[in-house]
């Protein structure tokens, strides 16, 4: 009996990849932070594809209340990438993708003139951060 080359290449097993020389990318979350989505927005796009350090500075000097959930939330990411990737240069970690998405919206009742009541709008959000190890170009 002849197997044919399409025989053969659906028997092979799958190539396993070498982890270690594989790197990862790390996520940290932050889920129902009470800030609005606008406001969190103006820090993320400061440190949007910076390196981690440059922009862990720059969240620690941040005068908005913002930044110092952003900045352990950033922590976080580093943290989880060191545990995925033992041994790993921690120096060449950028920003690589960082987001940021509305989450629940309380709503609350403001008195107003004659009787009535304007809704208040109590907004918060969640942030995603993923780091990632600077591509080294050739």
């Amino acid at each position: 009996m002849v197997i044919s080359s399409d025989e053969e290449r659906l028997n092979e097993k799958p190539k396993t990849r070498n982890k270690k020389l594989e790197k990862m990318e790390a996520v940290a979350k932050l889920r129902n932070h009470p800030t609005s989505p606008r406001k969190m927005r103006l820090l993320v796009d400061l440190i949007r594809g910076m390196k981690v350090e440059k922009a862990l500075a720059e969240l620690e000097h941040n005068p908005k209340d913002s930044a110092v959930p952003l900045r352990k939330l950033v922590l976080s990411a580093i943290n989880n990438w060191k545990q995925k990737n033992e041994g790993g240069d921690e120096s060449q970690l950028i920003v690589k993708t960082i987001m940021v998405d509305g989450a629940r919206t309380l709503k609350r009742m403001r008195p107003a003139p004659q009787g009535r009541g304007y809704r208040v709008r109590k907004r918060s959000n969640h942030v995603t951060v993923i780091v990632d190890a600077k591509e080294i170009k050739n």
